[in-house]
């Protein structure tokens, strides 16, 4: 009997971790890119328009991360990837409860997304983690709606918010 490989450790990314990200989050979009039928992500550069607030990675090196933002006076998943050879072992919902407990000891109320409706191992799995879709977003989330909208990531498929209660 073959027994599951314990989950790496979620921690705080460090400066030594930062160039890898980009690559892990490409990688990460290549199977995403296959759910929407093959179609292009814009890079991350363009995506990420502030700096973030917080960055956690699992295991070192990493290969899943989070990265958190705020948006509107909340924490914001701005992104969340698992390496593909990595997916399926409980990384990722790993990384949303690290970020929400991390979101919630900086005092934050709450903690939005925005993501595929449709994709199985996006809105579905953020309803999983607890989130549940914010039919009014408001105006720093509208913005930020608005600004994905323009680099086409609303041709690839319906975009919802998401929000969760801390």
């Amino acid at each position: 009997m073959t027994l599951p490989k314990a989950l790496p450790r979620i921690r705080t990314a460090t400066p030594e971790d930062i160039p890898a990200l980009p690559v892990l989050e490409a990688s990460a979009d290549r199977i995403l890119e296959a759910e929407l039928g093959n179609q292009t992500l814009p890079t991350p550069e363009l995506t990420t328009p502030v700096e973030p607030l917080f960055i956690l990675v699992a295991g070192n090196p990493p290969v899943g991360f989070a990265r958190i933002d705020e948006v509107g006076g909340q924490a914001h998943l701005e992104q969340l990837s698992v390496q593909p050879d990595s997916a399926g072992r409980g990384i990722g919902r790993s990384l949303v409860e690290a970020a929400l407990d991390a979101a919630r000891s900086r005092g934050y109320l709450s903690m939005t997304l925005c993501t595929f409706a449709g994709v199985p191992f996006n809105a579905p799995f953020y309803a999983s983690c607890g989130f549940e879709e914010l039919a009014q977003p408001g105006q720093a989330l509208g913005a930020l709606r608005i600004h994905e909208a323009q680099l086409g990531l609303d041709g690839l498929g319906r975009r919802i918010v998401m929000r969760i209660r801390l």
